[in-house]
């Protein structure tokens, strides 16, 4: 395999070809930087985020596929990931893993202390997340957890302390999470029941959509509350309204359970977390004023 053969296979690895995960743990980030910035979060913050935000989304995939590197083959979807395939060893992966978390801390070393601190407990989320399919039909909760903590990061780095609305939007994104997350898990719902992966899909089973509704409202209902406390505008609330309605669409795709509809759902997540922050972007573009949080 030459070099540039063996790094494409780190890319496909780290999932840069599907940015969606990338889009999902985005999304949560730059609500909280513009919540707590007042709209105008500091520039090295906005930058350490995003950037962050792709190493420890491209982190996360080489953990999770060196965490089901035994379950991967018997998955449909997943055998030709380059683990799975044989294509990258497991100590190839653990080293990329490494570089990843290194130059991601390298990054939030340039913020406070208190957003260093709180980072250590992204990297153990990041970390042990994938093995939770093992032990708890939640995982998505868990995930929810992981891909959620970016929000008081965020606070942290932005003012220096972590505000009760932080952690609304925290569980907002938890409740979001469990909800998307499920619909990718109804996508390999036959295939994880064989080889024993847990989920909620497979946990909720014939009640998924009405499960997966429950959680897209509580969602909604935080982001009502996140508008209300922080005096958010008419701008924020349309654009949830658009939000509702894109979790419409997503119940109705799902609503045979098919598998490629199911993924179209999921990925359509990517326009429901945009939405949100288009919101909260008009809203301080409009009005100008700081945020009460």
């Amino acid at each position: 395999m030459t070099l540039i053969d063996r790094l494409y296979e780190y890319y496909l690895l780290m999932r840069m070809d599907r940015p969606i995960g990338t889009f999902l743990l985005l999304w949560p980030a730059l609500w909280a930087l513009w919540v707590a910035g007042a709209g105008r979060p500091q520039a090295l913050v906005l930058a350490v985020f995003i950037l962050g935000v792709f190493l420890m989304r491209s982190a996360g995939c080489v953990v999770n596929d060196l965490a089901d590197r035994q379950f991967d083959p018997h998955v449909a979807r997943t055998r030709e990931r380059p683990i799975a395939a044989g294509r990258v060893s497991p100590r190839e992966a653990v080293a990329l893993f490494v570089v990843l978390c290194f130059a991601a801390l390298a990054l939030v070393l340039l913020l406070n202390r208190l957003t260093v601190l709180l980072s250590f407990v992204a990297v153990v989320l990041a970390a042990s997340y994938p093995f939770m399919k093992r032990y708890t039909h939640l995982p998505q909760f868990y995930l929810g957890l992981a891909f959620g903590w970016s929000v008081p990061m965020a606070f942290a780095a932005q003012t220096g302390a972590v505000p009760a609305v932080a952690w609304v939007l925290m569980f907002a994104n938890m409740f979001w999470a469990v909800a998307y997350d499920t619909m990718y898990a109804m996508v390999d719902r036959e295939d994880d029941l064989a080889v024993g992966i847990k989920s909620t899909a497979i946990l909720f089973g014939r009640y998924d959509r009405l499960m997966v509704g429950i959680m897209q409202a509580l969602t909604l209902a935080l982001l009502l509350v996140v508008g209300w406390t922080q005096a958010l505008g008419p701008y924020y609330y349309a654009m949830l309204a658009v939000a509702a309605v894109l979790a419409v669409y997503q119940q109705a795709l799902i609503r045979r359970r098919e598998a490629d509809k199911c993924l179209r759902a999921f990925l359509n997540n990517a326009w429901f977390g945009a939405a949100v922050f288009v919101g909260m972007v008009l809203h301080y573009l409009d009005s100008g004023a700081a945020a009460p949080v």
